[in-house]
């Protein structure tokens, strides 16, 4: 599974949402600016920026990272 921490008119967060959907990746988004969860669990794992990537069995990552997200794929 993967999950996209991002918010609302971030181009990196669309990026990289589009590539996940062009990609035929499922994933799901939690958005920092409607769950306080979200962003407590986006500080918890130590990031300032936006998106956070997570995958099960990757590292976590955050902006739009094509070289990550293609190994998702």
């Amino acid at each position: 599974m993967v999950k996209v921490y991002s918010k609302p008119n971030c181009m990196q967060c669309n990026f990289t949402k589009k590539f996940l959907t062009e990609h035929h990746i499922d994933f799901e988004v939690s958005d920092v600016t409607t769950s306080d969860e979200a962003l407590e669990e986006v500080k918890a794992m130590g990031f300032q920026a936006l998106p956070v990537v997570v995958a099960d069995g990757e590292e976590p990552f955050y902006g739009f990272r094509p070289d990550l997200l293609q190994k998702l794929a």
